[in-house]
C-alpha cells in the first residue's frame, strides 16, 4: 500500500506541476470576465472534457500518434505557442471592439434570437492550457515508470482539481468589483502572450539542441 500510495503522487505531484492551476486560473478568469454564468459553466464542461479526451489518448496512443505523424512533443510545443500567441494578441488589440460589439444592442438581439449557443474557447483553455505540450510530456513519462493505471487516476485527480478551481476562482474574483475583472483579464492576456512564447522558444532550443547533438 505504502509503494502504490508513493507511485501515485509520483504520477500525480509533476501533472499538477505541469498543468499549473494558480497560473492559468487567473487566463480562465479573463477569457471568461463577459460571460454568462451558464456560458462559464458550458465552456468549463467542455474545456474540461477536451483537455481529459486528450490526456487519455495521449496516455494510450502518444507515442503510436507521435511516430505515425512524424512529430515530437517540441513541434506541439511550438503549434500550440503560436495558437496562444495569436490568440493573446487578437484579446490584446482588438478586445475592447469585440466588447463594444457584443454589447451592442445589435449583438444582443443577433444573440438571442440564434438557436446555436454561444460559441465557447475550449481552446486554448482546455488544450493547450490545461493539457499542453508539458503535460503530455508528463503522462508519457508517467505511463513508463508507474503504468497506465495510476497515471490514469493521476489524470482524474488534476481534472477534479482543475474543476473545483475553475468553479469558486471567479466567483472570488467577482466580489472586488468589474474593474478588477476587466484588468485582470487585459494582465492574463499579457502573460498568456508571454506563455507562448516561452513555449515557442522552450521547442525551438530542444529542436536545435536535438538537431546538433
Amino acid at each position: 500500500m505504502p509503494d502504490l500510495l508513493a507511485s501515485l503522487i509520483a504520477a500525480f505531484l509533476p501533472l499538477f506541476v505541469a498543468i499549473n492551476i494558480p497560473g492559468i486560473l487567473p487566463l480562465y478568469v479573463g477569457m471568461t470576465e463577459s460571460f454568462t454564468a451558464d456560458d462559464r459553466r458550458a465552456l468549463l464542461v467542455r474545456a474540461l472534457a477536451a483537455a481529459l479526451v486528450l490526456a487519455v489518448l495521449m496516455l494510450f496512443a502518444g507515442g503510436v500518434i507521435f511516430r505515425t505523424l512524424g512529430i515530437t512533443v517540441d513541434d506541439l510545443r511550438v503549434g500550440g505557442g503560436l495558437i496562444l500567441l495569436v490568440i493573446a494578441i487578437t484579446d490584446l488589440a482588438f478586445g475592447d471592439t469585440k466588447d463594444r460589439r457584443a454589447g451592442s444592442k445589435e449583438a444582443q438581439e443577433e444573440i438571442a434570437e440564434a438557436d446555436e449557443p454561444i460559441d465557447l474557447p475550449v481552446v486554448p483553455l482546455g488544450i493547450p492550457l490545461i493539457i499542453g505540450p508539458g503535460a503530455i510530456t508528463t503522462i508519457l513519462i508517467a505511463d513508463g515508470q508507474v503504468g497506465w493505471e495510476l497515471t490514469l487516476l493521476s489524470i482524474a485527480l488534476n481534472m477534479v482539481l482543475v474543476f473545483v478551481a475553475f468553479t469558486f476562482g471567479p466567483s472570488l474574483l467577482r466580489l472586488f468589483g468589474p474593474g478588477t475583472s476587466k484588468a485582470v483579464a487585459k494582465v492574463a492576456s499579457l502573460f498568456l502572450a508571454a506563455i507562448s512564447v516561452a513555449m515557442i522558444r522552450g521547442g525551438i532550443t530542444a529542436m536545435i539542441a536535438a538537431a546538433s547533438s
